[in-house]
């Protein structure tokens, strides 16, 4: 089981995107403890309320828990292992949340805590908590035999295929997955050997090699996303500054997009937003809508199912609930229980009852949710198949876009490198020379007044010549 965790604040953001039902499936907030509110907006804002009596602005700590993608998980071992995070990291006794999320026939966990000490009215310091976290993590894939990633294996090393959340919005900007876009970065630093090399592969994947503001040595690709290479390739600063010389030799940011600009002409952005609404018009015709249509009666089938089931649970406590309470006498008889010790061997019973029953419950509904799972697994592998040949057509036009750049366009580029860089046209005006050629170069523009002003005083001394 992965764990990914962080300090933020935030609160009222977190609840929504915690609750938020849209990009899931299945919603479930499963605990709220500590908190005075009974819902989960309300307990966050209860929180960041708590914080304001401190000067902690990161005031909650939220984990996330994922399991492999092919097992299924019982409740019991994510909230085993909730606990012994809270062991880990000191957080016993803090207000927490506990929010469960499905889509895709996966299941994963969210648990949010509060650092605020209500007693000392002070944060709780989690130092060092990604290393005790990755402890945590190998632990439970030697305990339940999981297949472990490599990266976990090697001496807790993180795996290089994981993300962040602002580099999974970034993608998502740019219509990749994540994932996808930090294996292409990857694999273009793992070939190369010096910045040539490394800028080479990276524009055969697309992108352009330029220095950053302040991030050192970035990629832009052609929708003006602008990536660091440390942190895409998971490299130090330091390793990839010895890896890539110096910045000086890289256009900026905005020479690179410009640069980019000119390449693509327009026409690969129109490419790409073609096939992605070929892939958008493909997931809204025939096929497609008969599986997003399946996929909705299969989420509402589950919903449904999940209620029955929690109503019949519910009621079933309700009974024996009742039934537990009527062991206990009142009265007399009462009274003769308690003197004679009875009442204590019934409320013991009971309280065995009870326990046994939440457990049969528990058991019961992790049954249903892993039924339903397999099911959506089904689907989701014929949703992937879709997808894969959109993915695909969006690759052909990438390669297109590399073998576009490698042309030279009406013999400018080719006479430019031989011009020396006092003369070359800056790639604003190069922009414009491309649309038109309607901007000319500042030395072009002198000369032709230098040239029309030597023409007129020669027209000039001619004339006083014809004169005399």
């Amino acid at each position: 089981m992965i764990l990914k965790a962080n300090e933020r604040g935030g609160g009222k953001q977190l609840a929504m995107h915690l609750l938020n039902d849209r990009d899931n499936e299945h919603v479930e907030v499963h605990e709220l403890r500590g908190f005075v509110s009974d819902d989960l907006t309300g307990a966050m804002k209860e929180a960041y309320a708590v914080s304001k009596g401190t000067r902690c602005k990161n005031f909650l700590f939220s984990v996330s828990l994922n399991p492999p993608e092919q097992e299924d998980v019982p409740v019991a071992v994510f909230r085993n292992t909730i606990e012994r995070i809270e062991a880990k990291t000191g957080l016993e006794g803090h207000a927490r949340a506990v929010v469960f999320h499905e889509k895709e026939g996966r299941r994963h966990c969210h648990a949010v805590w509060s650092r605020i000490d209500c007693q000392t009215m002070t944060a709780k310091n989690l130092s060092h908590y990604k290393n005790k976290l990755q402890d945590i993590s190998r632990e439970l894939y030697h305990e339940h035999n999981w297949k472990m990633p490599a990266g976990l294996a090697r001496g807790g090393q993180s795996d290089p295929r994981n993300f962040s959340l602002a580099q999974w919005q970034q993608a998502k900007r740019m219509g990749k997955h994540a994932r996808d876009l930090k294996a292409e970065m990857q694999d273009a630093w793992a070939i190369s050997d010096n910045a040539a090399t490394f800028g080479h592969a990276l524009s055969e994947r697309g992108f352009i090699l330029a220095k950053g503001d302040r991030r050192g040595h970035v990629a832009v690709s052609h929708e003006g996303e602008v990536l660091s290479i440390a942190r895409y390739t998971d490299k130090k600063t330091k390793e990839v500054k010895a890896k890539l010389g110096d910045l000086k030799s890289l256009p900026s940011v905005d020479e690179a997009k410009v640069q980019m600009a000119r390449d693509m002409r327009g026409a690969f952005v129109r490419h790409a937003k073609e096939a992605k609404a070929m892939r958008d018009q493909a997931m809204r015709d025939q096929a497609m809508r008969h599986i997003e249509a399946k996929r909705q009666r299969m989420t509402a089938q589950h919903r449904l199912e999940r209620k029955k089931l929690d109503d019949g649970l519910r009621a079933r406590r309700e009974a024996e609930a009742r039934e537990r309470s009527a062991r206990l006498n009142t009265g007399l008889v009462g009274l003769w229980q308690r003197f004679t010790g009875e009442r204590a061997k019934i409320q013991k019973q009971n309280e065995r009852d009870a326990y046994a029953a939440m457990i049969r419950d528990r058991e019961q509904r992790d049954l249903l949710v892993h039924q339903q799972m397999a099911d959506r697994r089904k689907l989701q592998a014929k949703i992937k198949v879709a997808r894969g040949r959109h993915k695909a057509t969006l690759e052909d036009i990438r390669e297109d876009q590399k073998q576009f750049r490698q042309m030279p366009h009406n013999g400018h580029e080719s006479k430019e490198k031989h011009e020396p860089r006092s003369k070359r046209h800056s790639p604003i005006q190069r922009e414009f020379s491309a649309v038109g050629d309607s901007i000319p170069a500042p030395e072009d523009r002198i000369a032709r007044l230098r040239d029309g002003k030597t023409k007129r005083q020669n027209q000039k001394r001619q004339s006083a010549e014809l004169e005399r």
